[in-house]
C-alpha cells in the first residue's frame, strides 16, 4: 500500500487528478493503471484524467504526462491544459503566468489572466486528412442515421457534427458509435454542436477513452473551426458546455486557416487529499 497527495481540479466539470512524479514513483503502478485506478468514480477517486507534470523537458518550460479514465494516453486535453497551468504555477514548478507547455500535440502556451481565469494558445487547427487521422468520407452513416461531418484535429482527433436538433440526445445515442467508427484510426472525440447566434453556440461531447464529459475544450475549439469554415460564426464565441462556458477566438476563414486559436475559460481546485491505494 502507498499513501500518495493528489490535487482534485476542475474546469467547466471536466475534472482532472493531478500528482507530482515523485508521488506517482510511491506508487510503483504503470501509469496507465494508476489512471485507471485513481479515475474510477465508484472504486477510485474519480475524474475525466489523470495529469502528472513532467520536469524533464528540454525545449519547453514544463511538460505532462495525461491519461484518460481509461488509462489511454491524449494528445492534449484543453479543460486539462488550464487546471495545470495554474496547478504548477500554484506549486511553483514554473515561476512565470505565461508558460510553454510539451504535450504530445506539440509546445502548447497558457496564460494565467488576472480574473482566474486561463488563456491557452491552442495552435493552428489541424485539416489535412492523413494528420487528424481521418480515412473516409464527409458523410458517416452509423445506426439509424447519416450525418454530415467535419473532422478537425487539435492535436487530438474530433468529429464534429452540426445539428438543430438537441446535442446530448444525438451525443448520447451515436456518440460511442462514432469513437470507433473505422473513419478514424486512433477513434475520435465526438461533438454535437447547435449554432444559438453568431455569437454563440451549444456543445455536447462524446471524448474518446472517457464517454460523456461535462466538458471538453479542445471539443469547444474544433466546434469553433467547423463554424467559421461553415460561415455560421463570428470570429470569437461563446461555447455553452454541460459543465459551464468557455470563450474560443479563431481569427480565420475558410480561405486561410493558419490562425493559432484561442480558449479561455476558468479552471478550480475541488480539494487536496491524501490517498491510499
Amino acid at each position: 500500500m502507498a499513501t500518495i497527495k493528489i490535487t482534485k481540479m476542475q474546469g467547466c466539470g471536466n475534472d482532472f487528478v493531478i500528482l507530482d512524479y515523485t508521488e506517482y514513483e510511491k506508487t510503483k503502478l504503470p501509469m496507465e493503471e494508476l489512471a485507471k485506478t485513481i479515475c474510477d468514480r465508484h472504486f477510485g477517486i474519480g475524474a475525466d484524467g489523470m495529469i502528472i507534470p513532467k520536469l524533464d523537458t528540454k525545449e519547453t518550460d514544463i511538460g505532462w504526462y495525461f491519461y484518460n479514465s481509461d488509462g489511454t494516453i491524449a494528445q492534449m486535453c484543453g479543460n486539462g491544459i488550464r487546471c495545470f497551468a495554474k496547478y504548477v504555477y500554484d506549486k511553483k514548478l514554473v515561476n512565470k503566468k505565461t508558460f510553454s507547455v510539451e504535450t504530445l500535440a506539440g509546445p502548447i502556451k497558457p496564460e494565467l489572466l488576472e480574473d482566474g481565469s486561463v488563456k491557452v494558445d491552442m495552435g493552428i487547427p489541424i485539416l489535412e486528412d492523413e494528420n487528424i487521422p481521418f480515412k473516409g468520407e464527409r458523410k458517416i452513416k452509423v445506426i439509424d442515421r447519416e450525418f454530415e461531418i467535419f473532422p478537425v484535429s487539435m492535436g487530438n482527433p474530433h468529429c464534429v457534427i452540426l445539428t438543430e436538433e438537441n446535442p446530448m440526445d444525438l451525443a448520447l445515442k451515436y456518440g460511442p458509435v462514432i469513437e470507433k467508427h473505422p473513419y478514424f484510426p486512433e477513434k475520435t472525440n465526438t461533438e454535437f454542436v447547435k449554432v444559438l447566434s453568431r455569437n454563440e453556440i451549444e456543445m455536447r461531447v462524446y471524448e474518446r477513452g472517457c464517454g460523456i464529459t461535462l466538458a471538453c475544450g479542445t471539443g469547444a475549439c474544433a466546434s469553433q473551426v467547423a463554424c467559421i469554415l461553415n460561415n455560421l460564426t463570428e470570429s470569437k464565441v461563446k461555447v455553452n458546455l454541460l459543465g459551464g462556458a468557455v470563450t474560443i477566438e479563431w481569427q480565420a476563414s475558410s480561405a486561410d486557416t493558419s490562425e493559432h486559436i484561442f480558449m479561455t475559460g476558468p479552471a478550480n481546485y475541488s480539494f487536496v487529499a491524501d490517498y491510499t491505494l
